[in-house]
């Protein structure tokens, strides 16, 4: 049988620098959004200003619009240069993952080795949400990491945590059904920036604000659910539910309220 490859520690830094990578991209529209709407502001009260020291005839007709064409340049451009700067460390990121075997388009197909357990949670929650609503964009979570309805994967509430002998399992069957795929020659897919901006589908490196970051992510989808499955306030309904189920549903909303600064009861540990 075919077995996942462990990447060295290079070959690891290398796959979460680009993860690194793509996630400060993510920010870059908001943050040019937010210096176009600064650039249209100023230049638009320098306008205003200007006209009782230099009248309105240097501006004429096309007075109302300097500042919203200096906005568009501002903004533009941050998102331009901030695009090409992603686009040139990704091309060279993506050389040295080559020089050592990898194949920086696909970082599953050696398996899931370069994932932690915390991302892999979140992933597979994304995939149940998606499939859930019927969404085909749960096929690419199955094709790309192995994902299938039969896991014994369950969320709103989690029945697995990251680290443990249940985790450890699941991660084995996903590894499995990707060696079966590589072993069949199915079609593999390409990812890049538009995936992983929509998925975070490359491997991130757990640092403290990253694992919280996840935490938060894949425990906002087990509340969302259980709000759907259970109304408005799920605690309400706790004595109705069988003693297990009551403290995964108890702990997952005091574990989020307590990650999203909002008061709560102590879940139990």
């Amino acid at each position: 049988m075919q077995t996942a490859r462990t990447p060295d520690e290079e070959v690891l830094a290398l796959w979460y620098e680009l993860g690194s990578l793509y996630s400060s991209a993510a920010g870059s529209g908001q943050r040019a959004i937010k210096l176009g709407f600064t650039v249209v502001c100023v230049v638009g009260a320098l306008v205003l200003l200007s006209a009782p020291l230099f009248g309105t005839a240097w501006a004429g007709p096309f007075a109302p619009g300097i500042p919203v064409v200096a906005g568009l340049l501002g903004g533009g451009g941050m998102y331009a240069a901030e695009r090409s700067r992603v686009s040139r460390r990704a091309g060279v990121l993506r050389r040295e993952l080559i020089e050592r075997g990898e194949d920086p388009l696909r970082p599953t197909r050696d398996g899931l080795a370069a994932y932690y357990d915390a991302q892999l949670v979140l992933l597979r929650s994304e995939y149940e949400f998606l499939r859930l609503r019927g969404a085909k964009a749960a096929r690419f979570f199955e094709a790309t990491f192995g994902f299938a309805p039969e896991d014994r994967f369950e969320t709103g509430p989690l029945n697995v945590a990251p680290d443990t002998e249940a985790m450890s399992k699941l991660r084995e069957g996903w590894e499995s059904r990707l060696a079966e795929r590589r072993r069949g020659e199915m079609e593999e897919l390409e990812l890049g920036l538009r995936e992983d901006l929509a998925f975070r589908v490359f491997p991130r490196e757990m640092t403290v604000p990253v694992e919280l970051a996840i935490r938060e992510g894949y425990l906002a989808i087990s509340r969302r659910l259980l709000v759907e499955r259970y109304g408005r306030d799920p605690r309400r309904k706790l004595e109705l539910m069988p003693e297990a189920l009551r403290w995964r549903v108890e702990r997952d909303l005091g574990e989020y309220a307590a990650l999203t600064q909002r008061s709560a009861p102590r879940s139990r540990p």
